[in-house]
């Protein structure tokens, strides 16, 4: 099975799914628009479900990619809100702490040295 991949984006223009240059040709064209792929036949009946479900199971295949782009994608940004929560969180732990120390309510008492 040969392939050529489109030096722009890097998704397949052309496949050739025939196993015997013999039997006829067939190619596979993508666009762009995510539609599903077509294929242009001129083989038996035979091959025909074969072409059929490699078609299907390439079109799976890139709707799979996709979806897994997007979860890729969903993940990076999940990274970087949880990077800047723990930023503020350390920020706000801070001040808490100021505004504790700074307040006589928060302060620790000895009792044994108040007590001798």
């Amino acid at each position: 099975m040969e392939a050529e991949v489109d030096k722009d984006d890097g998704t397949f223009t052309n496949i050739s799914l025939a196993d015997d240059p013999d039997s006829g040709s067939v190619a596979l064209y993508s666009t762009q628009d995510d539609e599903p792929l077509t294929m242009n036949c001129d083989i038996d009946g035979e091959n025909q479900v074969e072409v059929e479900e490699k078609t299907r199971l390439i079109n799976q295949v890139l709707e799979l990619q996709h979806t897994l782009e997007d979860l890729s994608a969903r993940v990076d940004a999940v990274k970087e809100e949880n990077l800047k929560l723990k930023s503020e969180n350390q920020v706000l732990g801070q001040y808490i702490e100021n505004l504790m120390s700074a307040s006589s309510v928060f302060q620790t008492t000895d009792t044994k040295g108040k007590r001798k």
